[in-house]
């Protein structure tokens, strides 16, 4: 029972894709990590969202299309059990990631404008359990990014045509948090830290005025805070949540030619792009039907910032439900889970001070993963 219990938990971090603020795809879930025994996973899936607009009238008010672009993702994840008290986990994931494309030929305002970003990181943790139901996990992350950006359109001005392409790097950072379970009931309540990772890329911009320009960027990932909890409410039911904390206003991606001041070059305060700080909230419900089978029901919301977003993140908070079933079978375990995500209305803006350039409205996503535990 606490097996299934626990895997009910599990769901929305791991199979049903939840899409969060700024340009996080996956939000860097240790669950693995309280598995019991050795446990080996794979999980894969993908996200298909859909965000449109109009440009505003003094442009024409065209329709922009749809700028987002569809993505799939991929995880590892293996939990070592040492002793009855330590334990580690190593994982790999995805968890930051942006597809932006606005059509040439649509858009005016922004047509041409668009944004590439991946990234996968590898996070190595030990565990260690007190007698007294208290645990501490900490360790390392290592991560890999790289990203491609151009701006274009009439919003942009003399800028539009600049091109910055940021080459593959490598960044490192740690986790820290802590831990209280009561396995009676199946409860537990964890809190962990993330720390920024810092990656310095190789540039390379580009831009009618300027030719080529060759240098290095350095940009750190936020830093996050997050607490998650879990209880048995009832025989075979389970209630569990989350909130999530990301400090995006620390993530500022400043090339030089971007920002240096004419002549050398465009001046541009801020950067590529400006985000805010977001606070996710979920809450679920599990339940056992069968010895085999179980499921859950969680919904998720972010508040909303500004209406003012850049047009390289167009959307501004969002709300989402996920239904997710788990079928187990002696050692295995398949989870599988989907996911609808309301997307909020914002404005796409550009210049200083900020102008409103396109209304991006009536937008969602939906998601789909599967996950396969094997315990031993």
């Amino acid at each position: 029972m606490n097996r299934i219990i626990t895997g009910i938990g599990a769901l929305l971090t791991t199979a049903a894709p939840v899409l969060a603020g700024g340009i996080e795809r996956a939000p860097q879930s240790i669950a693995p990590l309280f598995e019991q025994g050795n446990y080996l996973e794979l999980s894969f899936g993908g996200v298909t969202p859909e965000v449109s607009g109009r440009d505003m009238p003094v442009f024409g008010g065209r329709d922009t299309g749809d700028v987002a672009q569809g993505y799939g993702f991929v995880g590892f994840s293996y939990k070592h059990q040492f002793t009855d008290n330590l334990s580690g986990v190593f994982i790999v994931e995805q968890p930051f990631g942006a597809d932006i494309l606005y059509e040439p030929g649509k858009s005016i305002a922004l047509g041409g404008t668009l944004a590439e970003v991946n990234s996968t990181t590898y996070t190595a943790l030990l565990r260690y359990k007190f007698d007294n139901n208290f645990s501490v996990h900490g360790g390392l992350r290592g991560s890999r990014a790289d990203g491609h950006v151009r701006l274009s359109g009439a919003a942009y001005g003399p800028l539009s045509g600049y091109d910055v392409d940021l080459d593959g790097a490598w960044g490192m950072g740690w986790v820290a948090g802590v831990a209280y379970e009561v396995p009676e009931i199946a409860a537990r309540v964890s809190l962990t830290y993330n720390s920024p990772v810092e990656h310095e890329f190789d540039t390379v911009e580009t831009h009618p005025l300027t030719g080529p320009v060759s240098s290095k960027t350095k940009v750190k990932t936020p830093r996050s805070w997050t607490l998650e909890g879990q209880t048995g409410i009832a025989e075979d039911t389970l209630l569990f949540g989350s909130i999530r904390w990301v400090n995006w206003s620390e993530f500022r991606v400043e090339p030089q030619v971007l920002v240096s001041a004419p002549p050398l070059g465009f001046g541009v305060e801020g950067g590529l792009v400006e985000l805010e700080d977001t606070t996710t909230y979920t809450i679920g419900v599990g339940r056992k039907f069968t010895e085999n089978w179980s499921g859950s029901l969680s919904f998720m919301y972010e508040p909303e910032n500004s209406d003012l977003v850049s047009p390289l993140s167009p959307t501004n908070g969002r709300k989402g439900v996920s239904v997710a079933a788990i079928y187990t079978r002696d050692n295995l375990k398949v989870t599988t889970g989907v996911s609808y995500i309301k997307l909020g209305d914002a404005y796409a803006e550009t210049g200083t001070p900020d102008q409103e350039r396109a209304k991006m409205s009536g937008n969602h996503a939906w998601g789909a993963g599967i996950r396969i535990g094997y315990s031993f």
